[in-house]
């Protein structure tokens, strides 16, 4: 059947389309796209998922390749980094990894089914706390712990995202997830809603942690509004909304919108900078270490370093440095991208 009417099509010239790899949470690839390298600060809008707010930016970038980093639920606004072309490869692993910074709002009394307003009405109960009484609960959610995430969430189980079975009624088991809360701040509370600062790691879910104070203090809670300011070191100011991207489009064209991009690197700056010469950058990309004699300050072994050739600060990919200081490649840019990057004033 499905085999037969591919051969067909093949035969008639036609082409299978291919699936996606994964990147980071979500990755395309559009053959008709143009090779944009880059990450862009999206300022995510409400009522659309992150994957459909990335291809809005995609065709306006008229991008061959991007990604997003870390899926922010159809509820939520804010920062959304989208990576394009070999910023994926590099920046997709470690923002997932990075923390986070959200603000969101809380409605008492009321639980739902996907913890948040999406969702249907499961209980509804009196509030018998106040503010003193909700500051000494949040104490509660600090330091490393274990968290179950929502039914409601994206997580894969046996290859489907559990939503998927919530949504007919079908309870799967999810198993509990390391997480990190940092800070847990009360910045307004008028006795039924309140609005929150929560600083916190890699994988953790907001409306569970919503969810979980609502059943602590005994009334029940959901998310009304969500907002993710920061991801990793990166600056809020740096983050623009899909009309501020347009504007910058018809005033400046696609070179406007390339301007604005962040380096594929931007996320890397934990890593100690190691500066090599073309020569070098050429030797690893060939698949060949560079000596340690080249580069006598570096000391000791180091499992993750950022090379940049010295001569135009090009970014060229990580590497990792043995005991004699000898550096190897862990991850490069592709030697299409190199190429097509020449040395400054090389011909």
């Amino acid at each position: 059947g499905a085999r037969k009417a591919a051969r067909e099509e093949r035969e008639k010239g036609g082409r299978r389309r291919r699936r996606s790899k994964p990147c980071g949470e979500e990755r395309v690839k559009r053959k008709d796209g143009r090779p944009v390298t880059g990450i862009a600060l999206l300022a995510k809008m409400t009522g659309v998922s992150s994957n459909f707010a990335m291809q809005k930016l995609r065709k306006l970038f008229k991008a061959e390749r991007c990604g997003h980093t870390g899926a922010l639920d159809p509820l939520a606004t804010g920062m959304l980094p989208i990576c394009f072309g070999e910023a994926s490869k590099f920046s997709g692993t470690q923002l997932l990894s990075s923390d986070k910074l959200y603000e969101v709002t809380a409605l008492f009394g009321v639980r739902t089914t996907t913890s948040d307003s999406t969702g249907e009405p499961v209980s509804e109960r009196e509030i018998k706390f106040g503010r003193e009484g909700l500051l000494e609960a949040m104490k509660g959610f600090l330091g490393k712990q274990m968290q179950v995430p929502s039914m409601y969430s994206a997580l894969k189980y046996n290859g489907k995202p559990c939503y998927e079975y919530a949504r007919k009624g079908i309870t799967v088991p999810i198993e509990p997830r390391p997480i990190e809360v940092y800070s847990f701040d009360l910045l307004s509370f008028d006795g039924v809603s309140a609005s929150m600062r929560v600083h916190c790691s890699k994988g953790t879910y907001i409306r569970t942690i919503v969810d979980d104070l609502g059943e602590r203090l005994g009334s029940g809670a959901h998310v009304t509004a969500l907002r993710r300011t920061a991801v990793s070191h990166f600056p809020a100011s740096e983050m623009r909304t899909f009309e501020e991207f347009e504007r910058i489009f018809e005033e400046k064209g696609l070179e406007g919108l390339d301007a604005v991009l962040l380096p594929p690197d931007a996320a890397l700056g934990d890593y100690t900078l190691v500066s090599i010469t073309p020569k070098e950058a050429q030797t690893l990309v060939n698949g060949q270490t560079v000596p340690g004699s080249a580069h006598p300050e570096l000391k000791g072994p180091q499992d993750t370093v950022r090379l940049e050739r010295e001569t135009d600060r090009f970014f060229i990919g990580l590497g990792t440095v043995s005991a004699d200081g000898t550096i190897v490649a862990k991850r490069l840019v592709s030697p299409e991208y190199f190429h097509a990057h020449p040395e400054s004033g090389e011909n």
